[in-house]
């Protein structure tokens, strides 16, 4: 290596290392930005093949949703002439029975889906209606304790009519007061307020006979309101 090296030299080889290492930085740039599209790529391809999963998942729950709605509403009695794809049942309790079993398997299949979901909370109901209580408010726990809130809060005014009408109503009154604070679409303020004054009626009327004045003060100008004045006429005289 030469003792001497000009500035013409060093200035030079200072050139080429600043290319050297611009390069080399270009380089790894280069490489990091390859493996970033890569990941997004990666990502994006997974979200697509998920995004098409969950279409499929929910459109064959939607469809099964679908055929457990018809046994829900299905006709009691001979069947109709005039309508020969319609289900038939001899009874209610036979209807309740076919269209929880279809709820309970579109729920039990697609549990991550909206129709599932909902078929769980339709099962409920008939459970409701076929008097099996506990199992209903089994049901009825696994909407609540979901993601989906609008559906929980349905969820939880079904279990407070079930408390009501099984004698826990300190228990239905709890629920319903804390709806009627934190309203939703599917359970409005006014709703929970009615409810709660029914569940009232017996264990506390002059609440009840307040609830439904509040109904009628928040809500002049509405059906609820005249629902409220029908059951404030059904209490004991007010003064």
């Amino acid at each position: 290596m030469p003792e001497h090296i000009s500035r013409k030299e060093l200035k030079q080889d200072r050139i080429h290392d600043a290319i050297e290492h611009g390069a080399e930085a270009v380089y790894s740039h280069k490489k990091v930005a390859l493996v970033v599209i890569l990941v997004v790529g990666v990502i994006a391809a997974g979200y697509g093949v998920w995004s098409v999963y969950i279409d499929r998942q929910t459109a064959a729950a939607s469809a099964a949703f679908d055929t457990a709605m018809k046994a829900y509403t299905g006709h009691v009695g001979a069947a109709d002439p005039a309508e020969p794809g319609e289900a038939s049942y001899p009874d209610q309790a036979a209807r309740s029975n076919d269209a929880e079993v279809k709820f309970t398997a579109v729920a039990d299949k697609y549990p991550n889906t909206s129709p599932g979901r909902l078929a769980r909370y339709y099962a409920a109901l008939c459970l409701e209606d076929l008097d099996r209580q506990n199992q209903a408010l089994e049901q009825l726990k696994k909407i609540t304790s979901g993601s989906d809130k609008e559906l929980a809060s349905m969820a939880e005014y079904q279990t407070a009519v079930i408390y009501e009408r099984t004698g826990r109503t300190d228990d239905a009154v709890k629920i319903l007061r804390g709806l009627a604070d934190r309203p939703s679409v599917f359970v409005p303020r006014p709703l929970a307020l009615l409810e709660l004054g029914g569940a009232l009626r017996q264990t506390n009327p002059n609440e009840a006979t307040s609830i439904y004045q509040q109904v009628k003060k928040e809500y002049p100008e509405s059906a609820i309101s005249e629902e409220a004045d029908r059951r404030l006429d059904t209490l004991a005289p007010r003064s």
